[in-house]
């Protein structure tokens, strides 16, 4: 049985919520603050949190962080009044897989919730060996261990940074769409209004592109990105 986590100050709302997932076979835990809920999130065990951001002791954004530093890979979805893009923004940013405003359907959180979880399913299953190794010139993604080497130098990735990275990697040379990318990487039909894909391209630049030599990320104006060495 999965084990969800909700992180969420508003006692009626985790109720809900732990009783919802409960009817649908999760086992749920509820933390109404945010200092416990970073140290019960880090524990073994849990498969999938649910946090708020505006929470007493620390807020979400900082649970998202500490959890994503010390959890890779942990499904995170941020559950928040809170739905300005800029805080959208900020709370993939610091490593939340999804996020969804209040008020929410609860049908929605459940899709939402099997969608990360089937992610990871597919991300840790059964690996072919011959394709868990990736390389672009000195560009080195391993989609078993889940590091990521430019020459000498590790790269430290989100789990969703690295979910780009990969998916970009296993199809270089072809121009990628952000629809494709919203789709393979995010499971969602691309919103033409949405900057994520951007987003998240710039969050790759910085750390694999910026300080080392080729560069391999391009942009194609109109059409989408690539990953390649520009003379191939």
């Amino acid at each position: 049985m999965k084990k969800i986590v909700i992180i969420e100050d508003d006692r009626r709302i985790a109720q809900n919520i732990k009783r919802g997932l409960q009817d649908e076979g999760y086992a749920a835990e509820v933390v109404y603050e945010g200092i416990n809920g970073r140290e019960i999130a880090l524990k073994p065990g849990v498969d999938l949190l649910i946090v708020d951001i505006n929470l007493p002791g620390i807020n979400g954004f900082e649970v998202c962080r500490s959890v994503r530093s010390a959890k890779p890979h942990l499904p995170i979805i941020i559950l928040s009044a809170l739905g300005e893009v800029d805080d959208k923004v900020e709370g993939l940013g610091l490593g939340a897989d999804d996020y969804l405003v209040k008020p929410f359907d609860f049908r929605e959180l459940i899709a939402r919730i099997e969608v990360c979880l089937r992610r990871v399913e597919l991300t840790n299953g059964p690996v072919i060996e011959s394709g868990t190794l990736w390389r672009v010139a000195n560009l080195t993604v391993n989609s078993l261990t889940k590091e990521v080497w430019r020459g000498e130098s590790a790269i430290e990735l989100t789990a969703r940074e690295f979910a780009l990275i990969e998916y970009m990697i296993r199809n270089r040379g072809r121009v990628l769409s952000k629809m494709d990318i919203a789709e393979h990487v995010w499971q969602l039909q691309h919103d033409p209004g949405s900057s994520i894909v951007e987003v998240y391209i710039n969050y790759l630049r910085k750390k694999i592109d910026r300080d080392f030599s080729p560069k391999l990320i391009h942009t194609r104006m109109g059409m989408g990105y690539v990953l390649k060495e520009e003379d191939e």
